[in-house]
Parts: structure tokens; sequence; C-alpha cells
């Protein structure tokens, strides 16, 4: 059994340290700009705007930035834009190619608003269009859910944005995400039998919600929206960790799948309640705490999370029949 999910998979490391080193240069110009820009737009779809909003709700624990996440046509149509305003918006696609973030790089160029593409194909509409390009070093991905491009998109958002903040700590956070590589070479050895096995307890379930608090829920958003959904073809919700309590808590009961991201962060309050909660209820939990998987920065959370959730979801979809990269009505460019 093999699929082309794998080989991507396991090509995480080297696409980050590739990227690092081809595209740092741009990298540092554009964070010297968000370091005096007002405001910052990110704008993504699918998996992109999974990574917005990690790093949006990692720099809204950290520090000041004035920083706003949008789907495509959500910031095509968005009213408050003005010309010529001291903002950056900065575009993620795996293709550069996905009609409503394009058509929003274009509505920036038409407001004076400085570009910025992150995306994996240096020949796209994306790349050409924006006022500065980064490219990632995953050559070109073909399964669904996204994995090297997530990643390399991650480490790009987070390695521009931290290194423009007036974030205290970012040169140590800096400093780990350098390794982080080194630390998802591992994880791709350590976790797959565990999570070979928990996807085979958990494959005839149907509906999976996913929890995240701080930069933890955009992997639960990602988990929930192309990784389960997509990849395997099982029903699932993302939720914010404290929103449990407000309908889930209604839904919850005994044997229940629930997946919980946990690292400990101060906005964790709820989600040690949830689990708690979740016990005392014989929900089926999967729980994932930060501190078995890696020693480090806490805002850095999703790029140690994601390896073993990427292993569950490929053995899922194995388990039920399916190809954890294709799709049935959807691809990388849907229209």
């Amino acid at each position: 059994m093999s699929y082309k999910m794998y080989d991507e998979m396991m090509e995480q490391p080297d696409a980050i340290r590739k990227t690092f080193a081809s595209e740092m240069d741009k990298m540092n110009i554009i964070s010297e700009k968000v370091s005096k820009a007002d405001k910052i737009y990110l704008i993504g779809c699918g998996s992109s705007i999974s990574t917005c909003y990690s790093v949006r709700d990692a720099l809204r624990m950290a520090c000041s930035m004035n920083i706003e996440v949008f789907t495509g046509y959500e910031f095509f149509y968005n009213k408050k834009l003005v010309k010529d305003e001291n903002s950056i918006a900065i575009f993620t696609s795996q293709s550069g190619e996905t009609a409503d973030t394009l058509a929003s790089l274009r509505r920036a160029n038409d407001y004076n608003i400085f570009s910025v593409s992150i995306t994996n194909e240096p020949d796209s509409s994306m790349s050409k269009e924006a006022s500065l390009s980064i490219i990632t070093m995953g050559d070109t991905e073909t399964a669904i859910l996204g994995t090297k491009t997530y990643v390399t998109q991650l480490a790009c958002l987070y390695q521009i944005l931290f290194n423009g903040s007036d974030y205290e700590n970012k040169e140590e956070l800096l400093n780990q995400l350098n390794i982080v590589p080194d630390i998802i070479e591992k994880l791709l050895v350590d976790t797959e039998e565990d999570n070979k096995k928990l996807a085979e307890d958990f494959k005839d379930e149907d509906i999976f919600y996913c929890l995240g608090s701080g930069p933890n829920f955009g992997l639960a958003y990602k988990l929930a929206m192309t990784m389960l959904m997509e990849g395997a073809i099982k029903h699932a919700c993302p939720l914010y960790a404290a929103e449990f309590r407000h309908g889930l808590i209604e839904r919850a009961e005994k044997d229940v799948p629930i997946i919980i991201l946990d690292s400990d962060f101060e906005s964790d309050e709820i989600t040690k309640k949830a689990i708690e909660f979740s016990n005392n209820l014989e929900i089926k939990l999967i729980l994932l705490k930060l501190s078995d998987y890696g020693d480090i920065d806490k805002l850095l959370s999703p790029f140690l999370f994601v390896v073993p959730l990427e292993w569950f979801v490929y053995y899922l979809a194995h388990f039920n029949g399916e190809d954890p990269g294709a799709t049935r009505h959807i691809g990388k460019v849907r229209y």
C-alpha cells in the first residue's frame, strides 16, 4: 500500500529547508515592510486560509500587530479598503491560480496596496502579478489535502510576520522555527505506527469534531476542512476550543469522536474543562498534547501537531478504501 501523499509527507522537512535557503532574502525585505505597515491582510482558501488563521492567532497572543484574515472574495468585496493605505496584503495559494484569491490580489494592486504572494508555482498568475512573490520549494503537490505546501506556507508566514513584529521573544522563536524541519523529520518516523492503530480504531466513525485554541484553531480548521472531509471523506467540524460549551456541549455524548489539540496556552483554560467533561461522558476523545511531541515555543504548535494528524488521516482514508490524496469533485484549480 502506497499513495502519493506518503511521498509528499516525507518531503516536508526538505521543502521547508529549501524554501528558507532560497527565499530568505525576499522574506526579510517583506518583514521590513511589515514592521512599518499600519495593517496586514492575510488572504487564502482551504489549507491556505488555515495557515493565515494560525499565524494571525499566534501573533495576537504575542504582539500588537494589526492583522486581519479574509477568504478570497470576502477581501475582494471588502468596502473598508482604502486606496494607497499603508498596508500589506499577503496572498497564499498552492497553485497560485485560485480564482477568488487571484481576484483579491488584483483588487489589492488596484488599490496600490503592496501585495505578496506565497505560492508553490513560480509561473503562476499570482507569482507574476504580486508586488513581491515567495516561492515555496515543494515542487508540484498532487495530494489534495496539502502537506508540504501547508508547512512551507506556514513557515514563510511565521518567518515574515514574526520577524517584522514587536514580539519581545521573536529571535528565540525564529531560531526554533529553523529547527522545525528536524523535529518534523523525527515525528514522521516516531508517530506513524501509533496513528495507524488509532485510525484503524476510528475507521467506522463518520463525524469528527476538531478543537484548538490560539494558533491550533487554524490547524483544527485544516484538519476538518481539507484533511478529514477532503482526504478521508468524513464529516468534520472545526471549533475554537473555548466554544466547546456553546453548541458542541449539547452534541457531545458517549462515543462521539472529538479531537482536541492542547498546547497549554492561557486560552486553553476551557480546553482543560472540555477534556475533563469529555472523559466524564466517555466521549471518544483523541487528545494531542504538545508536550508529547517536542519542547518548543507553544506558538509553533501547529508544525508539530500536523504530523501525527497527517498519519491519522492517511490511514483513516486507507482503512476506508480511499486514496487520501485523491479527489472526487475538486482539484487544486477549481474554476
